[in-house]
């Protein structure tokens, strides 16, 4: 009885060593048909991302604005992690250091800073990136 429980629990092990490899591991194959819909996936996918960053922008701008107590003045980068802000509190200025996890009042203004309104600040580094742009198709040339 031993002998024929052990055959029979030998005989799928036998039968699948018997059987020949019918299956072999199919080459994997893409037709243009999957091509084209992993790239319409692809293209949904990153739609979908601009999409909401969009959105997230939108919401954020929808907020109150002139209700603000805290307000940037203005801004001055002193280093790669230096800065100093001009910050609008009230009715009075205090300028900020920050550093690299630090910030720091460095002066309260007595009287408030007025930045004119028409004037853009980035009109220096407008005329800074022309005079390189000059510069850099002379050397080309």
């Amino acid at each position: 009885m031993a002998k024929f429980l052990a055959l029979l629990l030998m005989l799928p092990l036998t039968a699948l060593a018997a059987e020949p490899a019918t299956q072999a591991a199919a080459p994997m194959t893409t037709s243009a048909g999957s091509l084209v819909q992993l790239l319409l996936g692809l293209l949904l996918v990153i739609g979908l991302i601009f999409l909401l960053a969009w959105l997230m922008r939108r919401v954020q701008q929808i907020g109150p604005r002139g209700g603000q107590v805290i307000k940037v003045v203005a801004s001055q980068a002193l280093g790669p992690r230096d800065r100093l802000v001009l910050v609008q509190v009230g009715g009075e200025q205090i300028l900020l250091g920050l550093s690299a996890g630090r910030i720091s009042p460095l002066h309260v203004l007595s009287e408030p800073v007025h930045l004119p309104d028409g004037e853009p600040a980035s009109a220096e580094f407008a005329q800074r990136l022309m005079e390189l742009l000059g510069k850099d198709q002379k050397d080309k040339s």
